[in-house]
């Protein structure tokens, strides 16, 4: 039994136990550095990675907790906590044989992913998993199975219609913010489309970032389901609902290594999906040469991933291939990008015309889908209700439906890039750009990130603006100037 002390350590999504390395714990029952153990206290468990300290943060008798597991033990500073061996994972064994290039059974799948979600995989083992799932050692018959094991050991939400739509991008290409504008089009034809997004990854911004700048996302299930109830659609953080929990931890692994799996990606995709009830998925696959999926093939691979698990897990999935050689939309960060839905929604006359566009098609293949019509039938309808003015009706009603509506600020300090050169514009690096969003802030400060101002094939003058960032402050701003001088290659004129 240890005294627990509040050392306020925070270890991001891993639980961690800190004890004194002279106690006579780690000598009786033989605790080692990065040992797993279980946490007891009040009738409740955690599992935590063990770490020692060798100076007097801790007095004999104390232990500490990082801030994350304190949160799920549900304890305060001088609570009396319990500590016990954990017992060996035998799902650890599958992941070897997957490091071996074995293929996996249904079984498999389960037992890793329930062991993961109850926390008993450390981040190491965790990244074992990952890793050995990259490239192409995962069959199809395994991303099936893996998809099914990550909708079992979530949440999932049940809807009285027997039709549910929902779209996804697999992203990649800054300002692809298409999602609100599609779900306000479809809704306002009277689809029913409950759509949970993501805040961002690596990206500048997810569509829930950008949400979070005009209304609430964090919504339970409860409120989801009667904000849907009222206006046919919602625009919630799909991870206050917990719909894909594996997925968020295997994410968070993918991140660091600099992972982008095939497989992993469509588990991820169309277990949420699932999980939130869906039946219709239309599904857009940018791809240019700096995007996610760099080339056609690839996109047409995915595509056929997409559509093959889709089927097997009770899914219609339509894939549409798109162009991703450069950003959506002018705006690249939470608040900017959600400046360019507003004007895409409200027929502004400077409205990126590309987002409107992308949004159109979208959303006219899910209306397509719904009323059994031609292509040109569905964008037509969307095209209608968007130029009506219905579409953003619906998009208020939604906002105020949450939690209210409200219009987001850019960040207070500006810089422009100025052109140099007489050309055309022949080529974009998305990340380049992307990475310039995030060092000016986003999506951590709302206001930040870039408006773009130079598409390809734009015709450029010298002493033309091609983009200019935003920050929430003076030394994000200077540290993007920094950067900037070590750029090379991102907007090619000729």
């Amino acid at each position: 039994m240890f005294t627990l002390r509040n050392i306020g350590i925070h270890s991001s999504h891993e639980n961690t136990i800190f004890i004194r390395e002279d106690s006579p714990l780690t000598h009786s029952e033989g605790f080692k550095v990065l040992t797993r153990v279980f946490v007891h206290f009040n009738g409740s468990k955690i599992i935590a990675t063990l770490n020692t300290v060798h100076s007097n943060l801790l007095k004999e008798g104390e232990a500490g907790l990082s801030e994350e597991a304190m949160i799920r033990l549900n304890v305060k500073d001088g609570d009396t906590i319990v500590v016990k061996h954990l017992q060996p994972i035998s799902s650890l064994g599958y992941v070897r044989a997957k490091i071996y290039g074995k293929e996996l059974s249904e079984t498999a799948y389960q037992e890793i992913i329930k062991d993961v979600v109850e926390g008993l995989y450390s981040n190491i083992e965790l990244a074992a998993f990952v890793t050995a799932c990259a490239g192409n050692n995962m069959k199809i018959n395994e991303m099936v199975y893996l998809t099914k094991a990550m909708i079992s050991v979530g949440q999932q939400i049940k809807w009285e219609q027997a039709v549910i739509f929902d779209k996804h991008c697999v992203g990649g290409l800054p300002g692809n913010r298409t999602t609100p504008i599609v779900v306000s089009i479809v809704a306002a034809a009277g689809l029913i489309i409950p759509k949970t997004s993501s805040k961002a990854i690596t990206s500048p911004a997810g569509t829930a970032d950008m949400m979070e700048t005009i209304t609430k996302v964090n919504l339970s299930v409860e409120e989801i389901k009667e904000v849907v109830k009222k206006e046919n659609a919602c625009l919630a953080w799909g991870g206050g609902v917990k719909l894909s929990p594996a997925d968020d931890l295997l994410i968070y692994v993918e991140k660091a290594l600099d992972i982008d799996s095939e497989a992993q990606m469509v588990a991820s995709v169309l277990s949420k999906k699932a999980a939130a009830g869906s039946t219709d998925v239309v599904i857009d696959i940018p791809y240019g040469k700096t995007a996610k999926v760099r080339s056609h093939e690839e996109a047409l691979k995915l595509k056929y991933y997409f559509e093959v698990v889709g089927e097997a897990i009770g899914l219609k999935v339509i894939v549409l291939i798109t162009d991703g050689s450069q950003p959506i939309g002018r705006g690249i960060g939470p608040a900017l990008e959600a400046l360019d839905v507003l004007a895409v929604l409200k027929n502004e006359p400077d409205a990126p015309a590309d987002l409107r566009e992308r949004s159109i098609l979208i959303a006219g293949k899910l209306l397509e889908i719904a009323h059994s019509c031609s292509e040109a039938e569905g964008k037509k309808m969307a095209e209608d209700i968007l130029a009506s003015g219905k579409a953003f009706e619906k998009f208020k009603a939604i906002c105020n439906a949450q939690g209210g509506f409200n219009i987001p600020e850019k960040g207070k300090y500006t810089f422009d890039v100025i052109s140099d050169v007489y050309g055309i514009v022949t080529e974009i690096d998305n990340r380049k750009l992307a990475r310039i969003a995030k060092l000016a802030g986003a999506p951590k400060s709302p206001g930040a990130g870039i408006i773009f101002y130079a598409p390809l094939h734009k015709k450029i003058s010298k002493g033309d603006v091609l983009y200019s960032i935003y920050a929430e402050g003076k030394g994000q701003l200077e540290y993007v100037k920094e950067y900037l001088k070590s750029v090379n290659h991102l907007i090619v004129i000729k």
